[in-house]
């Protein structure tokens, strides 16, 4: 599902990505774990294509992302990745299902079409009952299910969280993690995480340990 080789990235004179090679399989669940500043977070947005590396090659899906021009990037990012972040960054004036809508939007669906995988999405969840609320009325665990319920709208070829349960408590964080192998198991779901959390780092397929730019 994604091929990543001789990645490197500076800001300034501050090396941060020093050379990594990383492969991951279709349904499979990869933690990133390691310090804070050492690089983590750093090469998930490079994955993502939020950002690019300064050398190195990038496949996803078979699309060499290398290859793509920034429209052809927004659109294949649109489509093929979704975000899950520590922070939910759900729109404050929208519903849930309005806010698990806007990708779909974004990419073009009708919105009979965008609605109906919406609601779908929200009952998988056990969020139907609260489709008409806005993020403050949802508990924190709540509005980070809305949020994957978003990346998830585009059928995405992977989904990459930075620090998804960082700010849930433990009972949430628990429940958030189960949900994410159930998306593996179930919709055959690619992730690649990114966290401080042991437990779900033990829970994955594998988890990666990055030192000073590197896989260690």
């Amino acid at each position: 599902m994604i091929q990543a080789k001789g990645i490197y990235k500076s800001f300034g004179d501050l090396q941060v990505i020093k050379g990594i090679d990383l492969h991951i399989a279709k349904k499979e669940i990869v933690s990133i774990v390691g310090a804070s500043g050492a690089g983590k977070s750093t090469l998930l947005h490079i994955i993502g294509t939020l950002d690019k590396a300064d050398r190195g090659s990038l496949t996803i899906d078979g699309t060499d992302i290398g290859k793509l021009n920034e429209n052809a990037l927004a659109a294949f990012r649109n489509q093929s990745i979704g975000f899950v972040f520590q922070f939910h960054h759900l729109l404050p004036e929208f519903t849930s299902l309005e806010n698990i809508c806007i990708p779909a939007f974004i990419r073009g669906s009708s919105k009979k079409e965008a609605t109906v995988r919406a609601e779908q999405l929200l009952e998988y969840l056990n969020l139907s009952e609260r489709k008409d609320h806005k993020p403050s009325e949802l508990s924190g665990g709540e509005q980070q299910r809305v949020a994957v319920a978003r990346a998830l709208i585009n059928r995405p070829a992977v989904v990459l969280a930075d620090e998804p349960s960082g700010n849930l408590d433990s009972k949430s964080a628990q429940e958030l993690h189960q949900l994410f192998f159930r998306l593996r198991d179930e919709m055959q779901q690619t992730f690649v995480i990114v966290t401080h959390n042991p437990q779900l780092a033990a829970m994955s397929d594998r988890a990666i340990t990055i030192r000073d730019g590197k896989i260690e």
